[in-house]
């Protein structure tokens, strides 16, 4: 005989416990450990958002401790109660009618039944049955009634418990999925309404500049008439004006897209207009708006509904080796039947007629042609893949914190670089109207401070835009609103 390798030795030892003890569910499933997260401990240092409080204000709890890995707290003011009720209202609207997230809720629905299912067969089937049979070499009938078990496996192994625990972490992780579904939808609202007020900024911003540039042509008619201002110069402030009218065509077919796409994220609920929205100013969206702080790179690993969700399909792949190797080992089925039996219909209930009969089935696997060996390789193959998986998703939720916290500080500078590049651009059309009003100009130094101030308009609007778009990210990336400690 042949000496059994270790593992061998260690399954036999584990299956005798299992038998000795009668212990029903006894796993065979691998101990399970979550695997370290692949990323650094802290982001990057040019990564870190700016904080909205003044510099000569304390952080909430006094300062916070130095260092890289220093976490920083934040308020979630802002993911909790939104900063306008236009966009309370949109979000509200999108939770309650948004077919994503009904379908999501639906898969979690057929999660929670399969998981059932399978934990319906870790218990044993009853039911009441009656039979009546007619032997064709005589004419002795037999009556039966009673109770029947139904090919009952005793779990002795866990295989049975492991696939109900796969089944869990299934469900488990689909509930997560429907978080993460959530939360996608309340950022992509975030971001349709930052790119529908961005939209029809635009177009407000064009009709000024038709205004403005209308005014410019009135003035240049009276001047020509006077003999002040050449007829060239009114065809080319009439040029300007066709331009922001081409313009205004554009941002108003852009504005009616958005209002579209923010109409298709709100399911198209009641209250789903943006009509008493505030303008897109920095009043209404100035720098706190969405300004939101990361903690540790750890903290993804509960806030990330992906990442949680990454994990559970993973404790299921480990549950599913618990079952993969139980297969190696006998199974004990038992079927019986308890209640009356008799060869008369009417004597079937009288006394003496109890019938009691219970059939054990053990079956031992000798030969399968490797089945069992390939399933157990197939399920460890599975988890391995599944840790890739997890791994993958932290280091990409890294990534998009990474790059959101990055986009944030840097796009607040922009902010406020081309809002004083907005300024002097204004400043100086206006000392260069007044030359070309003394004459010391000509038009075309007009023409030319008058796109630099409309390209200097739009460039902010698009660096507002922007910014908010990164909170909306932000948001996504940081797994929603975290719990706020202490």
């Amino acid at each position: 005989m042949t000496a059994r390798s270790k593992p061998h030795r260690r399954a036999a030892a584990l299956a005798a416990v299992c038998a000795v003890t009668l212990v029903s569910g006894c796993s065979l499933a691998p101990l399970y450990e979550r695997p370290a997260a692949p990323i650094p401990t802290s982001y990057p240092v040019d990564a870190q958002s700016p904080d909205p409080r003044p510099a000569n204000q304390p952080a909430p709890g006094g300062p916070a401790p130095g260092g890289k890995a220093a976490s920083v707290l934040r308020s979630t003011a802002w993911c909790t109660q939104f900063p306008d009720p236009v966009l309370r209202r949109l979000v509200a609207s999108a939770l309650e009618h948004n077919r994503d997230l009904k379908l999501a809720a639906a898969r979690v629905v057929e999660a929670r039944a399969l998981h059932g299912i399978q934990s319906a067969s870790r218990l044993p089937t009853v039911a009441l049955e009656g039979t009546t049979t007619h032997p064709a070499r005589n004419n002795e009938s037999a009556h039966q009634v009673g109770v029947t078990l139904a090919a009952y496996e005793l779990d002795f192994f866990g295989k049975a418990q492991s696939l109900s625990d796969a089944a869990l972490h299934e469900y488990l992780a689909t509930e997560q999925a429907q978080r993460a579904a959530r939360i996608s939808v309340v950022a992509e609202v975030v971001r349709g309404y930052v790119l529908e007020r961005a939209a029809a900024a635009r177009v407000e911003l064009a009709r000024r500049a038709i205004a403005s540039r209308t005014a410019a042509v009135a003035l240049l008619t009276r001047r020509v008439a006077a003999g002040v201002s050449s007829p060239l110069e009114l065809e080319q402030a009439r040029s300007l004006v066709g331009t922001a009218d081409t313009d205004l065509i554009e941002q108003q077919l852009v504005h009616a897209r958005a209002e579209q796409a923010l109409a298709l994220l709100t399911g198209y609920g009641d209250g789903a207009g943006t009509k008493d929205a505030p303008p897109f100013t920095s009043a209404a969206f100035g720098a706190g708006w969405g300004v939101m702080q990361a903690g540790l790179p750890s903290e993804l690993l509960t806030a990330r509904p992906d990442i949680v969700a990454a994990e559970q399909r993973l404790q299921a792949a480990n549950a599913q080796i618990g079952a993969a190797r139980a297969a190696f080992f006998p199974s004990i089925r038992l079927t019986g039947m308890g209640g009356v039996a008799s060869g008369e219909l009417s004597s079937l209930f009288t006394a003496g007629n109890l019938a009691l009969q219970v059939v054990p089935q053990v079956s031992l696997p000798i030969f399968d042609g490797g089945r069992n060996q390939a399933n157990l390789d197939l399920a460890r193959a599975r988890e391995s893949s599944a840790v890739i998986e997890y791994e993958r998703t932290i280091q990409t939720a890294f990534r998009e914190v990474s790059d959101a916290l990055a986009g944030q500080a840097s796009l607040e500078r922009d902010v406020a670089a081309r809002t004083a590049l907005r300024e002097v651009e204004a400043r100086r059309r206006t000392m260069t109207m007044n030359r070309y009003l003394a004459g010391a100009v000509g038009y075309l130094e007009v023409l030319d401070v008058e796109r630099s101030l409309f390209a200097a308009d739009q460039a902010l609007l698009d660096a507002r835009r922007a910014r908010l778009e990164t909170a909306a990210a932000l948001y996504l990336a940081l797994g929603g609103c975290p719990a706020v400690s202490g």
